[in-house]
């Protein structure tokens, strides 16, 4: 009996350590990324058209670093909103959970968040939870890539890409733009 219930408490605080490390600390909504200050647990709206400037967590005034994970948009609204508005080039991938390439792509798009952040704003587009934008945009391949800049489309790639890959994809749509 002993062992059943020092088993069942040990799996207890596993399962509540993996919940909070699970804990998202950045949404998007019409208005801006919100991020949660990792010092003081804040929440603080970073507008999008400031995303090239430093912040600061309004209460405790800790500086937060550009997003370096991508955005998950859930929203035909959100979507408009972040492409339209952001300080930042934003690259948008379309994927889908069922879609075996995609889930090869996802760490690979991580990576490119992470050494990107500041300097691009990468997100992510479920294609099944908003079928509206697959349509809108006219994906008929998954995973895509597409490149955002002032709203405009500038590049697009589909099929599963190393991140690599994808920062040439990058670069060359940021030459196109110019």
């Amino acid at each position: 009996m002993r062992t059943f219930i020092r088993s069942t408490v040990y799996h207890a605080r596993i399962a509540l350590e993996e919940r909070s490390f699970r804990v998202n600390t950045m949404d998007a909504d019409n208005r801006g990324l919100l991020i949660t200050c990792p010092k003081c647990g804040q929440r603080n709206r970073l507008k999008y058209e400031a995303l090239k400037q430093p912040f600061r967590c309004g209460e405790c005034e800790t500086e937060l670093r550009a997003p370096g994970n991508p955005v998950d948009v859930k929203s035909d609204l959100v979507f408009d909103a972040l492409i339209s508005r952001s300080a930042l080039p934003v690259l948008v991938d379309f994927w889908a959970p069922w879609c075996g390439p995609c889930k090869m792509v996802a760490p690979e798009v991580r990576k490119v968040a992470n050494e990107t952040a500041g300097q691009l704003l990468v997100a992510k587009v479920n294609t099944e939870e908003v079928p509206s934008l697959g349509s809108h945009y006219r994906i008929t391949a998954i995973p895509t890539m597409v490149l955002f800049s002032n709203g405009l489309e500038v590049a697009r790639q589909a099929g599963a890409m190393a991140a690599p890959a994808i920062r040439k994809f990058i670069e060359r749509g940021q030459l196109n733009r110019k």
